[in-house]
């Protein structure tokens, strides 16, 4: 008789009654937040969210306690079944948002899936159902969930990947489920206006759902410059308390303030990065392939050698591969023409007259690792060049000449993206945020803020101070408008322009205007501002006195269709800033007539008039 196998018992702890009732779906209640479409503000659907009874103090703490006991599925399908029938009962359009953790996704998913089953039963099509995987968990690769969603799919319901972003395999899983729906996580929308790494991720989001025909869904949207970014990123769907709270008894609409913004023609600006960033260029680029020479070449070999290849500067001396030194032309040239220097020195190794010390570069490394070689007190290296290596080993020689040349296009570049004194946007979004006011047929106006009299004290006080000056209007121009609509930028120099949304744009300028000048003034000496300015050289050479600086600001109105590109927007503007410049330190708002010539011009009171009207 074969032995009886031994029977091993593993102790189970009980599951509190209370957990168990609440998992079964005693005293559930389910709130529902509204998701609407971007476009229009219409309701796309809602989510459902479970709210527990005591003594849970919210959804994670029962969920936690649930999965712990095992009962992780049990909670969420009777979560489903309370979200149906009261979804089904308030009578709500749209579709319905259901939350599904990796395991609850599995079983919904199954041949006899109780999702289509609790559809049937309530009357509620599928096609009005949408699945969200949420990432409690990390999703396995044993192509389980695919194949639960491909099963759900297939019986008509949407399905959706949560908190896209913040989990553990974001990137992987919309790319293996190609779920229909992608929901950003809050985290990429709180404070989106003012994180320009936040919105160059959503960016690249928006790109990809492009490519691969995704939605996406923004959650979490709490303020008006939220969701102006997201509208017009061209994001479809949005949810957050700006459009609407969740309720056991939500609202049928968005709020009131959310589509006013949805449908109005202001666009938001975009934020900007607060450092130059400059297109990435390696050393490599700036190689001069040079033949190099043997460390036992004589002196003699490497004069024959400058004479007879005059547009070399300078020789690399390498030893099986690896460079050891440089010979500069013109040093080598100067000192074997001392008197005797041919005759003692001419048949010995160049290395008796090589730099021993020379710059080597790796050809891999950015151009601005050479940066230090330009600001550095010894401009030995600017004279000899410099030797390219890869991986330690000899490719050429890189001019100072070529260094010089690729930096200067390497800051100009950079400066039409963003001034590198202030940081602002430079040529080139000023240009792009123009082209998207016309574009929307938004109404705007542009500013044109340049000194009176700015040369003349950035002359006598020194570039430092005059420095200073143009931060101040920078700062100046940022306290006086509204960040959400309002655009700032730094043409060059001491000019700049502003593009504003702001209704009240006129009181705002002449405020700049008078707390630029009051401030500037305190950045001359006691004696200049005493007599109210100071003499210096005009632009003939001749001693003349010249006020104290301010500020002129001429602008012009842009209503739709009045401009046709952001380049005839720009001409309007230095016209208006001319027009200003020359009645000087007021506000100066031009208007066009149809054949978009200037009827006319008026200053603009330096105080500020009530109520503010718009000119003519």
């Amino acid at each position: 008789m074969a032995p009886r196998p031994v029977q091993l018992w593993v102790h189970q702890p009980a599951i509190e009654p209370k957990l168990l009732a609440a998992c079964r779906g005693e005293g559930l209640k389910m709130a529902f937040q509204p998701i609407f479409n971007l476009n229009d503000g219409s309701v796309h659907g809602y989510e459902a969210l479970m709210r527990p009874p005591a003594p849970w103090q919210g959804p994670l703490q029962l969920i936690e306690a649930a999965r712990a006991a095992g009962l992780g599925v049990t909670l969420d399908l009777a979560c489903c079944e309370l979200a149906v029938r009261d979804f089904m009962r308030l009578n709500l359009a749209g579709r319905l948002f259901l939350n599904l953790g990796t395991d609850s996704m599995i079983a919904a998913g199954s041949a006899q899936s109780p999702l289509v089953d609790l559809a049937v039963r309530h009357r509620l099509p599928t096609s009005r159902i949408v699945v969200e995987l949420t990432e409690r968990d990390p999703i396995p690769d044993d192509g389980q969930v695919i194949e639960a969603m491909t099963r759900l799919r297939g019986c008509g319901l949407g399905t959706a990947l949560d908190d896209y972003g913040q989990g553990y395999s974001g990137m992987r899983l919309w790319l293996e489920l190609r779920p229909e729906i992608i929901k950003i996580d809050s985290y990429f929308i709180s404070n989106l206006q003012t994180s320009s790494a936040k919105f160059d991720a959503l960016r690249s989001m928006v790109s990809l759902a492009q490519s691969l025909e995704t939605q996406l869904l923004a959650e979490g949207i709490e303020t008006m410059g939220e969701l102006a970014i997201i509208r017009d990123l061209g994001i479809a769907l949005g949810q957050g308390y700006f459009l609407g709270r969740p309720s056991l008894d939500p609202p049928h609409g968005i709020a009131a303030e959310a589509l006013s913004a949805l449908k109005s023609r202001q666009i938001a600006v975009y934020p900007e990065k607060s450092h130059i960033q400059t297109p990435s260029q390696t050393v490599a680029q700036l190689l001069t392939v040079v033949a190099q020479v043997d460390p036992a070449t004589s002196n003699e070999a490497i004069a024959a050698r400058f004479d007879a290849e005059p547009q070399i500067q300078a020789l690399a001396v390498v030893d099986k591969g690896i460079p050891i030194g440089l010979i500069n032309r013109q040093r080598f040239i100067d000192r074997l023409n001392k008197p005797f220097y041919r005759e003692i020195y001419g048949r010995r190794p160049c290395t008796s007259f090589m730099s021993s010390r020379p710059l080597i570069v790796e050809g891999e490394s950015p151009i601005e690792a050479l940066m230090h070689v330009l600001s550095n007190e010894d401009q030995r290296y600017l004279a000899d060049g410099f030797i390219i290596v890869s991986k330690g080993r000899y490719l050429g020689m890189g001019t100072g000449e070529a260094l010089v040349r690729a930096v200067s296009t390497l800051r100009i570049e950079a400066a039409r993206h963003a001034n590198p004194l202030t940081f602002l946007p430079g040529n080139i979004p000023i240009t792009e945020h123009i082209a998207r006011l016309l574009a929307k047929g938004a109404e705007f106006v542009a500013a044109y803020a340049d000194m009176d009299n700015f040369k003349p004290y950035n002359d006598q006080y020194g570039y430092w101070r005059g420095d200073k000056m143009i931060k101040l209007l920078s700062q100046t121009l940022a306290e006086h408008v509204d960040p959400m609509f309002d655009f700032i930028g730094h043409v060059g120099g001491d000019d700049f322009v502003v593009l504003f949304q702001s209704q009240d744009w006129l009181l705002r300028c002449q405020r700049i205007v008078n707390a630029f000048g009051a401030q500037a003034r305190d950045m001359y000496n006691a004696e200049d501002q005493a007599r109210g300015g100071l003499v210096a050289e005009d632009r003939q050479g001749n001693p003349a006195f010249f006020p104290l600086t301010t500020l002129s600001i001429g602008v012009v109105a842009v209503r739709c269709g009045s401009h046709r590109s952001a380049e005839e927007v720009a001409s309007s503007a230095a016209a208006a800033k001319r027009e200003a410049k020359r009645k000087g330190n007021c506000v100066v708002p031009l208007k066009l007539d149809t054949a978009g010539t200037f009827q006319g011009a008026r200053s603009a009171s330096l105080t500020p008039p009530s109520p503010v009207t718009e000119p003519a």
